[in-house]
């Protein structure tokens, strides 16, 4: 879809958007029953390479919301959702899970670098995504699927979409430096002196 393409925004706005909410909320909803069941702690030892996985294909929805043009709500003010998804277990469980690598520091806007790297936290990233990610997902299970797909988009370019990438970037240097911190230590194994007993 074109990012230049233009979307009706009146009765029929909904019958417009139908196929791609529908992928979306896909989407979405596969990458909240991975999270949970990641959460769940029972095979750690993929924690990573999991979170890695459903991370970078979230960031193919987010791609796509931010590839279309704006989303235009029916209504000028939001409909209720109800009430915040409760997502402390969920980040309480994952900080169990990486700790102690759930940590990273991240530069906070790489088009503005004066604002400087802070640190900041995988579990809250993560937690934060899913707490959004469920708010549209209300509005889309309710049957407002121009406003979830409102939603998605906004909060993607105000907040989630960013979390993605940090966490992106930060789960992927922790397999690098797991993969490849090993690889050269083995290196330097092959490659040092041979055993007194071996030399010529």
């Amino acid at each position: 879809m074109s990012s230049t393409e233009t979307r009706s925004t009146g009765p029929g706005a909904a019958d417009d958007y139908t196929d791609l909410a529908a992928e979306i909320a896909d989407q979405i909803q596969s990458f909240l029953v991975a999270i949970r069941e990641i959460a769940r702690g029972e095979n750690p030892d993929t924690t990573l390479s999991m979170l890695l996985l459903e991370v970078s294909q979230l960031c193919l929805a987010g791609g796509r919301l931010g590839a279309i043009s704006d989303v235009v709500p029916v209504e000028r003010f939001e409909p209720d959702a109800g009430p915040d998804p409760d997502v402390d277990e969920l980040r309480e469980r994952i900080a169990g899970l990486l700790d102690p690598v759930d940590a990273y520091v991240e530069v906070v806007d790489p088009v503005d670098p004066a604002r400087g790297a802070t640190g900041f936290r995988l579990s809250d990233d993560l937690a934060s995504i899913a707490s959004d990610l469920l708010h549209g997902l209300s509005h889309y299970r309710d049957g407002r699927v121009v406003e979830a797909l409102w939603w998605w988009q906004f909060s993607y370019l105000s907040s989630w979409g960013s979390s993605c990438g940090a966490a992106l970037r930060a789960l992927h240097s922790l397999i690098a430096h797991t993969r490849l911190d090993h690889h050269d230590e083995a290196i330097d194994v092959l490659e040092g002196p041979l055993p007194a007993q071996a030399e010529l």
